[in-house]
């Protein structure tokens, strides 16, 4: 290869490559590795094949920089100012310490089920038919019930009819937020809460408003006055092991919240997206509580069963399911029925509960690796809740940390972390970090607590 390029190199744009037969001559190699070789220099932009006549030195185009300064006026001003890919999105190198992501790593999922599923699906219809807009009637039966079974006898349960299939949790939000709340109205959110969802408010032109959050999620005097204050008709809430705190709310809570929610004429967007990673508790949706359509249930699959298969159900009555079907109609048509039948057959087969109670047993091994290296290696770190459930920790820092700073050093040292600001839906009440304990390598969170206490005392 280094004695190709340097032909390259020095040869004149146009010309043409000695035949594959008289490479494989020169530098003693076998056909293949010169079928590779060539390639890959094609992939670089070195050379080109002409079909049926050979392979040629690329002509250089000359490279200028354009201006696209037309493109401030046509464009102008954005509606929602997004400050780039979300930290949690970034991709670490490799062999970095990933404590920033959002998701399970490939050894916590259920790559077999997941594997054999996809198989399953692209051998049957679901490969070339287009699925109904609200989804796959098998798999909105199975989100139904899910939520039946923990709905209270004397409540009225969800039927398939009510569920909508979305690609994903954040296109679901996105649907949502512009279904229930109007342009420019406010939507409760509480603070801190998930990053995705302020993202998906402020692009569907609604301004969140944020309401504090304790150990026992939003406090009902609070959100009443917000309520009130605000004339917002929706709050958008994790109850269960929330994004980024890890707070379970009571049962006496959530019936709280949910009375204030009716006593405004309110919507409550109930984001479940742990459902499946409970370790000390088991979820409890607040949309069970509700049989008056004040609840919206977001339930999504995209996280427990794999990345590559993004679906999430919105569960919702009355008109609110009929907007928010119209806007996923609008926007995306319909959801791809290959994932689709791909999820349901991962969640009906009997592989998937037994992979839930390893993932259990899995998650609180990794909670206490990352919590105990926290304890001895990194004890400026406040870790107030350690999560019934969920992936991640949230870990306030000393007052006065340079968060960014902090960030940018511990990336010097391979080891990647995710600033607590892009949490909250206003100014930040304290410098925190979230780390997750389902990245890989979970023997080198002692590692990784070394270097955050580091990159902490050179602040300090």
């Amino acid at each position: 290869m280094t004695g190709l390029r340097a032909w390259i190199r020095d040869a004149p744009a146009g010309a043409q490559l000695p035949s594959s037969r008289a490479l494989v001559a020169e530098y003693a190699a076998s056909p293949v590795t010169v079928q590779k070789a060539l390639r890959r220099l094609g992939a670089e932009g070195l050379v080109e094949a002409r079909p049926g006549i050979g392979t040629f030195v690329r002509s250089v185009r000359p490279s200028r920089g354009a201006d696209f300064g037309w493109q401030t006026a046509a464009l102008g001003t954005p509606r929602a100012r997004l400050t780039g890919v979300a930290g949690p999105l970034q991709d670490a190198p490799a062999g970095a310490m990933a404590l920033h992501a959002g998701y399970p790593g490939p050894e916590l999922l259920p790559e077999r089920l997941v594997r054999t599923a996809l198989v399953r699906a692209a051998r049957g219809a679901a490969a070339t038919a287009r699925t109904p807009v609200a989804g796959l009637p098998e798999l909105r039966a199975w989100f139904a019930a899910e939520l039946a079974d923990a709905t209270p006898a004397h409540l009225s349960a969800v039927t398939a009819a009510d569920v909508v299939v979305a690609p994903g949790s954040q296109s679901a939000l996105s649907s949502i937020f512009r279904a229930l709340v109007a342009p420019g109205q406010p939507l409760l959110v509480e603070s801190p809460t998930y990053w995705g969802a302020i993202q998906a408010a402020q692009q569907a032109g609604v301004v969140p408003v944020p309401v504090p959050v304790g150990l026992d999620g939003p406090d009902p005097e609070d959100l009443d006055r917000a309520f009130r204050e605000t004339g917002a008709r929706a709050l958008y809430a994790q109850a269960n092991f929330a994004n980024p705190t890890g707070v379970q709310w009571s049962p006496a809570r959530a019936e709280e919240v949910l009375e204030v929610v009716r006593h405004h004429g309110a919507f409550l967007v109930d984001d479940d997206w742990a459902h499946d990673f409970g370790i000390d508790s088991d979820p409890r949706p607040v949309a069970a509580l509700d049989d008056g359509g004040h609840v919206v249930y977001l339930r999504s699959l995209t996280k427990s069963v794999s990345p590559a298969v993004r679906v999430a159900a919105v569960i919702a009555r009355g008109p609110a399911r009929e907007r928010v079907l119209g806007d996923r109609a609008a926007e995306s048509m319909y959801v791809s029925g290959l994932l689709q039948q791909a999820a349901v057959e991962v969640v009906s087969d009997p592989g998937w509960r037994s992979h839930l109670r390893r993932l259990r047993v899995q998650l609180r091994e990794r909670r206490g690796l990352l919590v105990d290296a926290l304890a001895a290696h990194a004890p400026d770190l406040e870790v107030a809740v350690v999560p019934p459930g969920g992936l991640h920790l949230w870990a306030r820092l000393p007052a006065g940390t340079d968060v960014d700073r902090l960030v940018r050093d511990c990336a010097a040292e391979r080891v990647w972390v995710s600033t607590g600001d892009e949490w909250f839906p206003a100014e930040p009440s304290g410098p925190y970090l979230r780390l997750t304990y389902t990245g890989p390598e979970p023997a080198r969170f002692p590692d990784a607590a070394r270097v955050i206490a580091r990159a902490l005392a050179g602040q300090h």
